[in-house]
Order: C-alpha cells, then structure tokens, then sequence
C-alpha cells in the first residue's frame, strides 16, 4: 500500500503546481483553515478515513477518524530545508491499539502519523523517499524501523502507546523535528529541499476503529528550535 502511495506521490507532486505559504514565521503546511484544506489532496487505499475540521475559532483541528479504512491528506510542498529544515506541529490521538506489530504489514496501522517526502524525479520514482513520524502503539520513543511495505519509507516514533495523560485525553504534544538531518541519518542522503506533506490515520489492516488529532503544522529555522 505505501509503496503504491510513494509512487503516486511522486507523479502529482512533479506535475502538479507548486505550493508554499511563506510567512516571517516560517512555511506553513496546516494551519487547517476551510480555504486552505482546499489545497490538500485525499488519496484512498481503502476506503476514506473521515477528515474533518472542528473547532469554533482559530487554530482549528483537523480530527481524522477511520473504521477498517486507509486514506492520506497530502499537500504538494516544495519546501528549502537550507533555510528552513525544522518541521513542527501539534497532534494528539484518543487512544492506540497496543497489540499490533507495527514492523508488519498486518500492524501497519497508526492513529497518527505525519508524512515527510522527498520525491525528485519522475523517471526514476524508486528515488522518492519518505520519512514518517508517528504516533506508534507500542514501539519504543525514538525507535525507527522499515516501513513494513517498502523501504523507501521509515517510520519513527516520536510518541508510544496511550497518550500522555490518559485521565486528559485533549492535551496537545508538541513536536519538533529537523527533516534535513532526519534524512541524513536515516538515508545517508543530504537533500536541499522536500516536496510534499501527508498527514495519514489508518486502520485497515487490523481493522480498529482510531481517532487522531493534528493542528499547526509548519516549517522553520534551525534557530527558531
């Protein structure tokens, strides 16, 4: 399924026009205004998950829910790492479903996941990369591994199992990461800029019912960390 995703990816984001929303804050991906959700593509796998906004003022959240579906928001983003490499946003999930094996393809479900892809060029589309930060349902914080259909992707979990304050399930993560450097460590390879971004909750595999949460998602200066 990821494989066929990344391949995908790799023709709109080559054909497709350009985006990016360049602010004294940075490059903003998702702040989840109706006008700008707009610009966001749904790619379906199996089934739709429901991706909706909710919320009465700003920041709006975009609330993902799915039952035995797969389906990704993804944003066409030509993104310079060179001058703003730190990707950061919010995000919190109502639950995780902690028997599942997320290094196969029968657990290769997450109720909160946050795409990065590097695809540069069509003709050779096993070039494309793509790194996933997710919410994992039992793998260690700070764990990483090969995404379970291809090896173009890997996964790496940036938050485990139930969410923080269980007794609180609304509280918001925070999360900070420099993609640059994440591609270097993870593919050995030192790109300049990215070109696009997925936001995904799933749950055909195992067929669970999920629920996750993103809000603010942006791109900045390694000085703004």
């Amino acid at each position: 399924m990821i494989r066929k995703f990344l391949l995908c990816l790799t023709m709109v984001f080559l054909t497709a026009g350009t985006v990016q929303a360049e602010t004294k804050a940075g490059v903003v991906v998702g702040t989840f205004t109706q006008d700008e959700l707009a610009q966001w593509k749904e790619r379906s796998f199996k089934g739709d998950t429901n991706y909706q906004l909710i919320g009465k003022a700003a920041p709006l959240t975009l609330r993902a829910t799915c039952q035995n579906t797969a389906s990704a928001l993804y944003r066409k983003m030509s993104v310079d790492l060179t001058k703003t490499p730190v990707l950061r946003w919010s995000w919190r999930v109502d639950g995780v479903h902690a028997g599942l094996n997320e290094t196969t393809k029968a657990g290769d479900d997450y109720t909160a996941r946050v795409y990065v892809i590097y695809a540069p060029n069509s003709l050779f589309p096993w070039k494309t990369k793509a790194i996933n930060y997710v919410w994992s349902n039992n793998q260690p914080v700070g764990t990483s591994w090969p995404n379970a259909f291809t090896d173009h992707a890997v996964m790496i979990a940036l938050r485990s199992g139930v969410p923080a304050h269980p007794a609180h399930p609304a509280q918001w993560l925070h999360e900070t990461r420099n993609v640059r450097e994440d591609f270097k460590k993870f593919f050995g390879i030192d790109i300049t800029n990215i070109d696009g971004v997925s936001v995904m909750t799933d749950c055909d595999n195992a067929g669970l019912p999920s629920a996750g949460y993103y809000r603010g998602i942006a791109f900045f200066t390694d000085k703004e960390q």
